[in-house]
């Protein structure tokens, strides 16, 4: 925690410029909807969500977001070897298991067979190399008894006799090995869980199954580790340098969003790149890369649940209690006649008294004590506002409808376009 607070400071400068930019963004944005929809006009005031203008339930679009899945801390494959039968499969899937917890069991009978084949032919080889010794000794006791014209030739038959020497050696090693991995085998006939977890998955056909974010798993038992988890997210080529290894990140739940996690980025994957065309059929199209998080709790997560990841500024929100507003929201911001011009819930626009409380110098922005909630909705005061206005709703871009890091299936997920479809679980 110290360490995700540390890192969070270090962006905190960043993120006051980044905030200073956005009153002038946010007011642009306000200003030019005023003259720019054909429905608008003199009578017509802009209101924009509160929960939108102070990151309530959104990010204020800003900030990149990123596509992720909550994963496993870790998981563990058991491949089952091509040379040998399964015996027994001893767990089944969403069985918890711990260290040493019998998952399956090979056939012994084979590899019986082949040790006792094996050590029959250790024997044979080493009786071969009895023999070529013996070979050896006789041929030289007839070099030395022979003639001066025939050594030459006992000389010749003795090399080639300790050729074969060294190589029935180094079959009789060959041999002594395979021995030992028969034996090894027979020893550990039986595989066991190395960690504690939950069997995942068994793949009797041993082909490859679908897995978290688009990857696949091969092995016979898949066991997930428990005790944490961590979120696995991508982040487009033109992206990617915007995020490090360390940086600490937010993560938000797609269902609910007044749910967030606090986690760093772990590890940035380089090497495993996924490509994809362009969604329109023409062009280049562009990779992606996987990152992760670890986070500091996993409560209320769930295996598979897709998530957003926003990197985490520090913008000095940390600990603040109540509602924050950008001062320039507020006609008379910092006077006891402070007030927000609001939609009355009637669709007609009123000049709203509202108590103020602290206020944060850096991110220019005051807490707001009673008189607005952040189900309602207000209008930028900037001068030609009169009560009893029509009030045209309007919402600011969520930054997961147009991130690039969005698969094609994820912009069409009506959760992110309908807010009625909001409280409904697509995880």
């Amino acid at each position: 925690m110290t360490k995700l607070l540390a890192l969070a400071g270090r962006h905190k400068k960043a993120a006051a410029a980044m905030a200073a930019a956005l009153v002038l963004l946010v007011a642009a944005v306000i200003w030019l909807q005023r003259g720019s929809s054909p429905a608008g006009g003199a009578d017509t005031a802009y209101v924009t969500s509160v929960a939108e203008l102070t990151g309530q339930f959104a990010s204020t679009g800003v900030f990149n977001r990123f596509s992720g899945v909550v994963e496993p801390q870790e998981t563990r494959s058991y491949n089952k070897r091509d040379d040998a039968e399964i015996d027994e499969i001893f767990v089944e899937t969403g069985d918890t298991v711990s260290v040493g917890t019998p998952l399956f069991s090979y056939s012994k009978e084979k590899y019986e067979e082949d040790l006792a084949k094996a050590e029959i032919d250790l024997e044979r080889l080493k009786n071969e190399l009895d023999s070529i010794s013996t070979t050896i000794g006789q041929l030289e006791k007839d070099r030395k008894a022979a003639s001066s014209s025939d050594k030459a030739n006992y000389t010749v038959q003795i090399q080639e006799q300790e050729l074969n020497y060294r190589q029935q050696e180094y079959d009789i090693q060959s041999k002594e090995l395979e021995i030992e991995k028969f034996k090894d085998n027979i020893r550990h006939s039986t595989v066991s869980s190395d960690i504690d977890g939950v069997v995942k998955s068994i793949n009797k056909e041993n082909t490859p199954q679908s897995y978290y974010g688009g990857e696949t798993e091969n092995g016979f038992i898949v066991v997930m580790k428990t005790g944490g988890f961590r979120v696995k997210g991508s982040v487009n080529e033109q992206n990617i340098y915007d995020i490090s290894e360390d940086m600490p990140v937010i993560v938000h739940s797609r269902r609910d969003r007044t749910q967030t996690w606090k986690g760093v980025i772990t590890s940035i994957d380089r090497e495993n790149t996924q490509s994809s065309e362009n969604m329109y059929g023409e062009g280049a199209g562009s990779s992606s890369y996987p990152f992760y998080v670890n986070l500091e709790s996993g409560d209320g997560l769930l295996i598979g649940q897709h998530v957003y990841l926003e990197i985490d500024y520090g913008t000095g929100t940390e600990g603040r209690e109540g509602l924050w507003l950008d001062e320039f929201m507020i006609e008379g911001a910092g006077t006891e006649d402070a007030c927000v011009w609001a939609d009355n819930g009637k669709g007609r626009l009123e000049r709203r008294k509202v108590t103020l409380g602290e206020y944060d110098s850096e991110l220019m922005q005051y807490q707001v004590l009673e008189g607005l909630s952040a189900e309602d909705y207000i209008a930028f005061p900037d001068g030609t506002l009169t009560e009893g206005m029509a009030c045209s709703r309007s919402e600011m871009t969520d930054p997961g409808m147009t991130d690039p890091e969005m698969t094609d299936s994820e912009m069409m997920d009506p959760e992110m376009t309908d807010p009625e479809m909001m409280e409904e679980d697509d995880d």
